[in-house]
């Protein structure tokens, strides 16, 4: 009977843990496109592209509010500490993200784009 309970809690935690979050996206720095690329257009990029890491900071704070949430009820209820999310996908896009921002603002200064707003 323990062995049925016990194989039972861990799937249960499996497929918690396979839920808790979701997997980084993968954004390349340099893109097929990018010697395309004309002033407006990476302008329009890295304005869409700081937006997105406004995103993924408050995405980051909302993961570590739940993943603290869980681990206090998870000292009640050992379950929930499955459901806490180390993916740290948030994370990883920002950096993604700023890695491309900054090859963007090099683009954009051997293109003649001028202006902070390339910059960032």
């Amino acid at each position: 009977m323990f062995v049925r309970q016990f194989a039972s809690a861990l799937v249960l935690a499996s497929l918690l843990g396979a839920c808790a979050g979701r997997d980084a996206a993968q954004i390349p720095v340099v893109q097929p496109q990018d010697q395309g690329l004309n002033c407006t257009a990476i302008q329009a990029e890295t304005t869409a592209n700081t937006a997105r890491i406004t995103d993924l900071g408050r995405e980051s704070s909302n993961k570590t509010a739940q993943n603290v949430a869980a681990g206090v009820a998870g000292l009640l209820i050992w379950p929930l500490w499955f459901a806490m999310d180390f993916k740290d996908a948030a994370g990883k896009d920002t950096a993604a993200l700023q890695a491309r921002q900054n090859y963007l603002a090099t683009l954009a200064a051997q293109k003649g784009c001028g202006g902070q707003a390339m910059l960032r």
